[in-house]
């Protein structure tokens, strides 16, 4: 590292941007400050790199703090990479966010809109019913912030107690043998984990001696995965949550929003804004295991689009059963998938990567009526709205706040054929 890498600045911070980064400026230069750190905050901060029209730092000491920072909830604050806000008061980091997604809009999309009325969780604390748990010899917890690191922790204060309940049981089996490397954990009507061997460590008799341990502790079941990504099971490896009246089934091994509470009222505000869909043929891209596909069954049909295998039989399981016939699952990319069907309402909840060209060709061409954009990154929503705007109208769009501590945010976003 040269000298001038080195060199440390006095910043005053503008604002706090997408990412776990904030705004500042020096000689004229747009500075990438690592850290959430709140408007009016003086830091000290030491360049990491330096572009010709921007430098990124890291923050060195805190100068002179904002009045409205607050003391953390978690011991592991700061060390623990998974929170990132924890220090700023909820209904600021509901406005932070709010900012954030604006900002997006009008400097990425030229889209300058007044955001509706948050969705937000109930309380923000406790709210994931689902965790990952990284392992490192006895070191059992979360990575801290951009590293690899284990931090060991003994609860996380956004899991529900539950979840936290059964960590704690299967930390201890953990503790106990060198076989994991990984675990996940889902609590429905009952606990599921998944556990990610180390290598060596997949022969039969062990793996059963492992899961009984689990199930002794009160897991329905157990799924193990090997080095080879060859998975087993074992016991009932299935959870089931409550769903706008529907029975829907998770897994460990797939993808379901960890805060359910919001998630069914995300579900039902979609579905209330839709109606009637009595008439009407859904598609559902990037459909998971039917996460919308399975309430809006009132619905003459609807078509549900995912590549990953699990999350679609998890699917088909659940609509069948909830008696549900008027879905059909496919096993497709996005991408990939190509019909002349004509639909009327189109619902895309894509990765963080966003829809790709491909996908809004295809919705350019297919024109539905309605348009319900899920995104969890504002800056590919913003480019992604630049182009369906070509032909769609924007109704609305509100931030949804899946995560709190976190600077992860999601829209929902209405869009209607000009």
């Amino acid at each position: 590292m040269n000298s001038k890498s080195k060199s440390a600045l006095t910043l005053k911070i503008e604002r706090p941007a997408y990412g776990d980064i904030s705004i500042s400026r020096h000689n004229g230069k747009i500075v990438l400050v690592n850290g959430v750190f709140l408007a009016g905050e003086s830091v000290e901060a030491v360049i990491d790199k330096e572009k010709k029209d921007y430098i990124s730092a890291s923050v060195s000491k805190l100068l002179e703090s904002s009045p409205e920072r607050t003391v953390p909830e978690c011991e592991y604050y700061g060390n623990c990479g998974g929170c990132h806000l924890q220090h700023i008061p909820y209904d600021l980091q509901v406005q932070l966010k709010e900012d954030v997604l604006s900002d997006c809009l009008k400097r990425i999309g030229k889209i300058d809109i007044e955001l509706s009325d948050p969705l937000i969780p109930e309380s923000p604390w406790h709210y994931r019913m689902r965790g990952q748990f990284k392992v490192s010899g006895r070191q059992i917890g979360f990575y801290r912030g951009k590293t690899r690191e284990v931090v060991d922790i003994a609860r996380c204060p956004l899991m529900t107690p539950g979840i936290n309940s059964f960590y704690q049981k299967a930390r201890d089996i953990t503790r106990a043998n060198k076989m994991i490397r990984e675990i996940h954990i889902v609590l429905g009507d009952s606990a599921v984990a998944l556990v990610k061997l180390s290598a060596g460590q997949e022969t039969t008799p062990g793996l059963e001696q492992l899961a009984v341990q689990f199930t002794e502790e009160g897991f329905s079941g157990v799924i193990m995965i090997n080095k080879d990504r060859e998975s087993f099971g074992y016991g009932r490896t299935y959870a089931t949550l409550d769903l706008s009246g529907l029975t829907y089934l998770v897994s460990p091994s797939s993808f379901f929003q960890s805060s359910w509470e919001l998630n069914v009222r995300l579900v039902d505000h979609i579905k209330n804004a839709l109606a009637p869909l009595s008439g009407h043929e859904i598609l559902d891209l990037y459909a998971g295991s039917g996460n919308f596909s399975l309430p809006f069954s009132d619905a003459d049909s609807i078509v549900a689009v995912e590549g990953n295998r699990s999350a679609i039989e998890i699917g088909k399981q659940s609509a069948a059963m909830n008696e549900l016939g008027n879905i059909s699952f496919i096993r497709s990319d996005a991408e990939e998938y190509m019909t002349d069907d004509q639909f009327d309402i189109v619902i895309a909840d894509p990765p963080r990567s966003g829809l790709t060209g491909k996908v809004i060709n295809n919705l350019l061409s297919m024109l539905p009526e309605r348009i319900v954009y899920i995104s969890c990154n504002p800056t590919t929503l913003a480019r992604d709205l630049i182009k369906l705007s070509e032909k769609y109208d924007i109704e609305s769009v509100r931030l949804v706040d899946f995560f709190p501590q976190t600077y992860h945010l999601e829209a929902l976003v209405f869009l209607s054929l000009r």
